[in-house]
Protein backbone atom coordinates (compact mmCIF):
# COMPACT_ATOMS: atom_id res chain seq x y z
CA UNK A 1 0.00 0.00 0.00
CA UNK A 2 2.75 2.45 0.59
CA UNK A 3 4.78 2.27 -2.12
CA UNK A 4 1.36 2.52 -4.36
CA UNK A 5 0.83 5.50 -2.48
CA UNK A 6 4.00 7.05 -2.73
CA UNK A 7 3.78 6.36 -6.53
CA UNK A 8 0.29 8.12 -6.64
CA UNK A 9 1.81 11.41 -4.47
CA UNK A 10 5.44 11.57 -7.11
CA UNK A 11 2.94 10.95 -10.24
CA UNK A 12 0.73 13.71 -9.10
CA UNK A 13 3.62 16.01 -8.35
CA UNK A 14 4.83 15.55 -11.85
CA UNK A 15 1.85 15.42 -13.92
CA UNK A 16 0.31 18.45 -12.37
CA UNK A 17 3.39 20.92 -11.09
CA UNK A 18 6.53 19.69 -13.93
CA UNK A 19 4.31 18.72 -16.56
CA UNK A 20 1.33 21.05 -16.79
CA UNK A 21 -1.47 18.88 -16.84
CA UNK A 22 -4.16 20.63 -14.99
CA UNK A 23 -6.44 17.40 -15.58
CA UNK A 24 -4.40 15.90 -13.12
CA UNK A 25 -6.78 17.30 -10.10
CA UNK A 26 -9.46 15.21 -11.44
CA UNK A 27 -7.70 12.08 -12.01
CA UNK A 28 -5.94 11.76 -8.75
CA UNK A 29 -7.89 14.33 -6.44
CA UNK A 30 -10.94 13.05 -4.78
CA UNK A 31 -14.07 15.61 -5.36
CA UNK A 32 -14.31 15.60 -1.58
CA UNK A 33 -10.25 16.55 -0.90
CA UNK A 34 -9.66 18.97 1.79
CA UNK A 35 -7.07 21.27 1.65
CA UNK A 36 -5.55 22.51 5.09
CA UNK A 37 -2.99 24.78 4.09
CA UNK A 38 -4.42 26.87 0.98
CA UNK A 39 -1.69 27.63 -1.73
CA UNK A 40 -2.42 31.11 -1.73
CA UNK A 41 -4.72 33.64 -0.16
CA UNK A 42 -8.30 33.66 -1.56
CA UNK A 43 -7.38 29.95 -3.03
CA UNK A 44 -10.94 27.88 -3.73
CA UNK A 45 -11.89 25.22 -1.03
CA UNK A 46 -11.16 21.61 -2.50
CA UNK A 47 -9.54 20.22 -6.06
CA UNK A 48 -9.82 23.57 -7.79
CA UNK A 49 -7.65 25.64 -5.25
CA UNK A 50 -4.53 23.06 -6.33
CA UNK A 51 -5.89 23.40 -10.18
CA UNK A 52 -5.24 27.14 -9.53
CA UNK A 53 -2.37 27.23 -7.90
CA UNK A 54 -0.44 25.19 -10.23
CA UNK A 55 -1.80 26.94 -13.65
CA UNK A 56 -1.28 30.41 -11.84
CA UNK A 57 2.85 28.97 -11.46
CA UNK A 58 2.67 27.63 -14.91
CA UNK A 59 1.30 30.84 -16.28
CA UNK A 60 4.51 32.91 -14.98
CA UNK A 61 6.76 30.32 -14.78
CA UNK A 62 6.69 27.90 -18.05
CA UNK A 63 9.35 25.64 -17.21
CA UNK A 64 8.23 24.98 -13.56
CA UNK A 65 9.11 21.89 -12.19
CA UNK A 66 9.27 19.90 -8.97
CA UNK A 67 12.27 18.19 -7.74
CA UNK A 68 11.06 15.50 -5.19
CA UNK A 69 14.09 15.13 -2.34
CA UNK A 70 12.41 12.54 -0.58
CA UNK A 71 8.70 10.95 -0.37
CA UNK A 72 7.98 8.71 3.09
CA UNK A 73 4.46 7.46 3.46
CA UNK A 74 3.14 5.15 6.34
CA UNK A 75 -0.11 3.66 6.52
CA UNK A 76 -2.17 6.15 3.96
CA UNK A 77 -0.26 9.36 4.41
CA UNK A 78 2.80 10.61 2.03
CA UNK A 79 5.35 13.23 3.10
CA UNK A 80 6.73 14.56 0.23
CA UNK A 81 9.64 17.21 1.02
CA UNK A 82 10.62 19.03 -2.78
CA UNK A 83 12.14 21.99 -4.02
CA UNK A 84 9.83 23.76 -7.29
CA UNK A 85 11.94 26.33 -9.39
CA UNK A 86 11.21 27.89 -12.73
CA UNK A 87 12.22 30.99 -14.70
CA UNK A 88 9.48 33.94 -14.25
CA UNK A 89 9.46 34.91 -17.93
CA UNK A 90 5.73 35.04 -18.67
CA UNK A 91 2.82 36.02 -16.79
CA UNK A 92 2.71 38.00 -13.84
CA UNK A 93 3.30 36.11 -10.01
CA UNK A 94 1.64 37.60 -7.50
CA UNK A 95 1.49 40.88 -9.24
CA UNK A 96 4.65 40.85 -9.92
CA UNK A 97 5.66 41.43 -13.68
CA UNK A 98 8.04 38.83 -15.15
CA UNK A 99 11.76 39.40 -14.49
CA UNK A 100 13.65 36.52 -16.43
CA UNK A 101 15.16 35.11 -13.00
CA UNK A 102 14.62 31.82 -11.73
CA UNK A 103 12.30 31.38 -8.50
CA UNK A 104 12.78 28.72 -6.33
CA UNK A 105 10.34 27.51 -4.12
CA UNK A 106 11.35 24.79 -1.21
CA UNK A 107 8.57 22.77 0.92
CA UNK A 108 6.87 19.95 2.28
CA UNK A 109 3.73 18.38 2.17
CA UNK A 110 1.78 16.09 3.93
CA UNK A 111 -0.87 13.84 1.63
CA UNK A 112 -3.41 11.05 2.94
CA UNK A 113 -4.88 8.84 0.17
CA UNK A 114 -8.02 6.51 0.65
CA UNK A 115 -9.34 4.56 -2.51
CA UNK A 116 -6.75 5.55 -4.98
CA UNK A 117 -7.13 9.21 -4.49
CA UNK A 118 -5.56 12.27 -2.17
CA UNK A 119 -7.88 13.47 -0.08
CA UNK A 120 -6.31 15.74 2.21
CA UNK A 121 -3.38 17.93 2.52
CA UNK A 122 -1.39 19.61 4.87
CA UNK A 123 1.58 21.61 3.68
CA UNK A 124 4.63 23.84 4.45
CA UNK A 125 6.10 26.39 1.49
CA UNK A 126 8.88 28.31 1.83
CA UNK A 127 6.40 31.62 1.19
CA UNK A 128 8.77 34.21 3.14
CA UNK A 129 11.29 33.14 0.43
CA UNK A 130 8.99 32.97 -2.50
CA UNK A 131 8.32 36.47 -1.79
CA UNK A 132 11.54 37.93 -1.38
CA UNK A 133 12.62 36.50 -4.68
CA UNK A 134 9.54 38.51 -5.75
CA UNK A 135 10.70 41.58 -4.22
CA UNK A 136 7.30 41.86 -2.04
CA UNK A 137 9.32 41.88 1.17
CA UNK A 138 13.23 42.90 2.03
CA UNK A 139 15.92 40.04 2.27
CA UNK A 140 16.87 39.64 5.67
CA UNK A 141 20.95 41.76 4.51
CA UNK A 142 18.49 44.33 3.11
CA UNK A 143 16.37 45.05 6.00
CA UNK A 144 19.62 44.89 8.27
CA UNK A 145 20.47 48.25 6.16
CA UNK A 146 17.42 50.16 6.36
Amino acid sequence: MTTNNKQLVDDFIQDLFSKGNLDAVDHYVAPSFVNHDPPFPGAPDGPEGLRQAAAMFRAALPDWRSDLHQLVAEDDLVVERFTARGTHTSAPLMGVPASGRTIVLAGINVFRIADGRIVERWGRLDELGLLRQLGLVPSASEGANT
